[in-house]
């Protein structure tokens, strides 16, 4: 028998304050249309700009939880934490810019039933819906970073980057404790050693809008992407991956 969802939803933020007012609004009405438990769980990454006390105007304490980080680690810390923090039996990550929207998760929510251990959204399959595109140097940028995944870690991927992905939380808490990114290539990490493991990861085509203001530093995070490939790399010859966790061999 199916157990009903109870949905921990995690977002990462960081200098978020303005735009929430818009997300915030949106993200309360979907989740105030489900027939599912929920929880959000906003994970502020050192904001210096008020991020933290926006939720409370849309939520109340018994339905968001805002984890405040003392400074900005990165967003892959940010989404450890939060993970590492969550209740319900099914985790959603998803950014705070709502890229991909919501209404999306009924794709992920079926491919979890259908046997995935993790559905990730996808912006590059041929069914994918990208109704905003970004600027042609970060389309050639995604398309050469996924390139060196393919090459260097996870393979058969298209997209390991999109910010919408699923998973049931009892199978990935310990696969999170032993993530050592903090920054933009954790989605990596977690996908390599999901795919070393064993796990089934189906790559979901999503909706998707671009949205501007973007975190990524184009001339800087991309060496830092890269580095990131590296100490994977460098973790599973260190054999840091190599002990799979009870949550997983017990499935």
């Amino acid at each position: 028998m199916t157990v009903a969802p109870f949905l921990s939803l995690v977002v990462p933020a960081y200098n978020e304050a303005i735009r929430f007012q818009k997300t915030l609004p949106v993200l309360r009405e979907f989740l105030k249309l489900q027939n599912y438990s929920w929880e959000l769980l906003i994970v502020d990454d050192g904001s210096i700009d008020g991020t933290a006390d926006v939720p409370g105007k849309y939520f109340d304490d018994s339905e968001c939880r805002v984890i405040r980080l003392k400074s900005n680690r990165g967003k892959g810390y940010a989404v450890r934490t939060g993970v590492a923090s969550a209740q319900g039996n099914r985790v959603l990550i998803s950014d705070a810019d709502l890229s991909t929207p919501l209404k999306e998760i009924e794709k992920l929510f079926d491919a979890l039933e259908q046997g995935a251990d993790i559905a990730i959204g996808s912006r590059s399959l041929a069914e994918s819906n990208v109704v905003v595109r970004q600027k042609w140097y970060r389309q050639g940028m995604g398309r050469f970073f996924n390139t060196l995944v393919q090459f260097l870690t996870v393979k058969g991927l298209i997209d390991t980057q999109c910010g919408f992905k699923c998973f049931e939380r009892e199978k990935f808490q310990s696969i999170f404790s032993k993530m050592t990114i903090e920054r933009f290539s954790f989605d990596v990490e977690l996908l390599f050693i999901a795919q070393k493991y064993g796990m089934t990861i189906r790559e979901i085509p999503v909706e998707w809008h671009h949205v501007e203001a973007s975190r990524v530093r184009i001339w800087i995070d991309p060496a830092y992407m890269f580095l990131g490939l590296l100490k994977i790399r460098l973790n599973d010859w260190r054999g840091l991956y190599n002990e799979i966790p009870d949550s997983i061999t017990s499935q």
